[in-house]
């Protein structure tokens, strides 16, 4: 009886096996670039505790008391005061947008009421859309009207340094006064669900011609390049429509998330997302040769997506370089569009930042894309 394991049979098939995965690059890229990818962006990229978070202080009643209360607020590490605007209305505007964390506002009167003992409030208003980014700075922020003024409660003050807090720090959370995790996370995955379905779609929408063999019916028809790109795209803008009417309805029946700002805008501003997701599905389609690849490079676009746009992660909470790759990617932008109109009932003016990113980076693939469809037809 012959044993049925030929060691010249097994390293052939072993020889064999290697050369295919030389000939897929794509694959192998895949096997050993997610495991860097993954490393990378989780040992140096992930944050749960973001600090420096920007922060603004109106002081009309400046003294060295309310510098030493802003000197704490700098020591701690979650704030970063930087100039204050010309008023409270532009700073809030601000926030609106996302540039500003917090606003501390210290009355006219705060000296005078310190002094005489009678315990004076400040406010501090916090961007309070994403429970995760302002947490541990509120956390920390509990603390310090009993130990700010540590230093200054000497002599004739010193009565006020009896136990009980000489100050108090009101907080309002704006946005998102419940600290809700749904209302950060529902919206956000609106974004998520079109980036990961819209991409992988149109990533093989070009690959399944030439699998099923009809790309030579489709290169034998008098249109142009940028027709075809256009025609495979309409149809999936319809279906990301479809998925958005789902998830909204879901978000206001199942969770009672608000929508605060106008829903058309909000239609007009995922139409540009979905084109702009489209078009790199597209980019994909014409880098490919099957539909496994196109899947592949979607996944090498969706993780850093996912990752460093800020759906799971604070943004603030990475580092500088891992925030200019998040500024590239359309989710990121996207995500401040969606959550600002829900949330903060933003309008077109605070809109706008975040739309014209998208319309550049839809317009830049595209070329991309058009350029190596050409290229396929010669």
């Amino acid at each position: 009886m012959t044993f049925p394991l030929a060691w010249n049979r097994l390293w052939a098939i072993v020889l064999k096996e290697f050369v295919q995965m030389r000939r897929d690059r794509i694959t192998f890229a895949m096997m050993v670039g997610i495991p860097v990818m993954q490393l990378v962006l989780f040992g140096f990229a992930i944050n749960t505790d973001p600090k420096s978070l920007p922060t603004v202080v109106f002081d009309a009643s400046p003294s060295a008391y309310t510098r030493s209360f802003v000197a704490s607020l700098e020591n701690s590490g979650y704030f970063d005061v930087q100039p204050a605007p010309a008023s409270i209305a532009e700073a809030r505007e601000a926030m609106a947008v996302g540039d500003l964390q917090f606003i501390v506002s210290i009355p006219a009167d705060f000296t005078r009421q310190l002094v005489r003992g009678d315990r004076p409030a400040l406010l501090l208003e916090a961007d309070a859309s994403d429970p995760a980014a302002t947490g541990n700075a509120l956390f920390a922020l509990a603390s310090l009207n009993q130990t700010a003024l540590q230093h200054d409660l000497k002599g004739p003050l010193a009565r006020l340094d009896n136990g009980a807090p000489p100050f108090e720090i009101r907080v309002q959370r704006n946005y998102n006064p419940e600290g809700i995790t749904q209302y950060n996370i529902v919206p956000g995955l609106m974004g998520t669900i079109l980036t990961m379905t819209m991409i992988m779609m149109t990533g093989m929408a070009m690959t399944r011609e030439l699998e099923r063999g009809t790309m030579e019916n489709l290169l034998a028809f008098p249109v142009h390049p940028l027709e075809v790109m256009i025609g495979k795209i309409l149809p999936y803008i319809m279906v990301g429509y479809i998925q958005v009417a789902v998830i909204l309805v879901a978000a206001w029946g199942l969770f009672s998330v608000p929508i605060a700002g106008s829903l058309v805008l909000l239609l007009a501003s995922v139409l540009v997302f979905l084109a702009a997701n489209l078009t790199v599905g597209m980019m994909f389609s014409t880098m490919a040769k099957s539909q496994l690849q196109a899947m592949q490079m979607t996944f090498f676009f969706f993780l850093p997506s996912m990752l460093l746009s800020g759906f799971m992660f604070p943004f603030r909470g990475m580092p500088h370089w891992a925030q200019v790759i998040g500024e590239g990617l359309p989710l990121t932008h996207f995500l401040r569009i969606v959550r600002g109109i829900m949330l903060k009932g933003n309008g077109w003016a605070e809109t706008w930042p975040n739309v014209w990113p998208l319309l550049v980076f839809m317009a830049v693939v595209m070329a991309i894309g058009f350029k190596r469809y050409r290229k396929t037809l010669d």
